[in-house]
């Protein structure tokens, strides 16, 4: 075997084994082709995109922080997934207004994001960062496989390329809501606390609006999605003897414009450099 044969065998084995930015280039669709979004596309856009980089910087004060070395690659490659899932429905939703994915990213204030509020839960432990990814991992999976069929192609197009790699991160936070359930009493205690405090805000993610009875066809409705979904995790709480907590219902809101506490401090932080030094190259 030759040396060339061995790096690509190698890279086949383990593509969330290299952490580098310009993996988040836009896909070429986006760049290269003439849609415009109509206003409602773009929103429908911005929901999902606005999901995508809430998490993702989320999951970028892990960086150096994990509980493994190996864990610091993982969840940044994860981050960087996501960002670039952001990019390229951020870039579509800016067609509509004639503003980049960075005017979106950067230039908008709290209530004009539309991120549901589970992404902009705080980390907390290592146990409650690996709840919300498990739950939004696995949403995001049944999203985008269904969102392949939408008739709208740059939607369609960006969903059949996120779903190979939300299919890697739900892999991995099942990998991990196993390992810390069934690991010793004191991450098994952290697991259940962190599924209960997590729980409240998954409701939130499968309530329909009315602008997916405006996009029938193009956008996925929320509410099929859950018994997917259901199915999915079911099997996997029943191994780690996690039972669905019950409780209350958060009110939500976050696709009006309505956040929780948490999200204007996240965005002071991934918006402060931008904003003391507008129209900045590097």
């Amino acid at each position: 075997m030759n040396d060339d044969t061995a790096n690509n065998d190698s890279a086949e084995a383990d593509v969330h084994g290299h952490v580098a930015v310009e993996v988040t280039t836009l896909d070429a669709e986006l760049i290269e082709g003439p849609s415009v979004a109509t206003a409602d596309i773009a929103e429908y856009a911005v929901w999902l995109g606005d999901d995508s980089l809430v998490l993702a910087q989320q999951l970028g004060a892990w960086i150096s922080r994990a509980p493994e070395l190996e864990e610091d690659v993982a969840l940044g490659n994860v981050a960087l997934d996501l960002i670039g899932h952001a990019r390229s429905l951020l870039h579509y939703a800016g067609t509509a207004t004639d503003r980049s994915e960075d005017d979106l990213a950067y230039w908008r204030t709290e209530p004009d994001f539309r991120s549901l509020h589970i992404v902009e839960q705080p980390n907390g432990d290592f146990a409650h960062t690996i709840a919300r990814q498990f739950v939004v991992s696995h949403y995001l999976f049944e999203l985008y496989s269904r969102l392949r069929a939408s008739a709208d192609p740059t939607l369609a197009a960006i969903a059949a390329k996120a779903v190979k790699e939300v299919d890697y991160h739900r892999d991995h936070s099942t990998q991990w809501v196993l390992r810390l359930a069934e690991g010793t009493d004191e991450s098994r205690r952290r697991m259940i606390t962190a599924m209960s405090d997590l729980w409240p805000y998954v409701e939130e993610i499968f309530r329909d609006d009315p602008l997916i009875d405006r996009l029938e066809g193009i956008a996925v409705r929320p509410s099929s999605l859950r018994p997917a979904f259901d199915s999915a995790i079911a099997p996997v709480l029943a191994e780690a003897e996690l039972d669905i907590p019950v409780g209350f219902v958060a009110s939500g809101g976050g696709r009006t414009g309505k956040h929780s506490e948490h999200l204007a401090f996240l965005l002071a932080e991934m918006q402060v450099l931008t904003r003391a030094h507008p129209g900045a190259s590097w």
